[in-house]
């Protein structure tokens, strides 16, 4: 499993991982610009920030699957 994991990230900094890095990036934009817009809307409607943190990372991590679907692997 280790050496799945550090292959990938090999592959990833090598540019050999995926065959569109400009989707990756623009979809791991999207999902990071949601979460940091649900924390500061949480925030500012007076959550604690303990809280306003962990619901919108739980929801940034549930969007991630659905936002990288459709990435090609080569």
């Amino acid at each position: 499993m280790w050496e799945m994991a550090k292959h990938s990230i090999l592959l990833f900094f090598q540019g050999k991982l995926f065959q569109d890095y400009g989707m990756v990036f623009q979809k791991l934009g999207m999902g990071i610009l949601l979460t940091v817009v649900l924390f500061l809307v949480l925030a500012l409607i007076g959550a604690p920030l303990w809280l306003a943190a962990a619901v919108a990372g739980f929801a940034g991590g549930l969007v991630q699957p659905y936002l990288f679907r459709d990435l090609k692997y080569r």
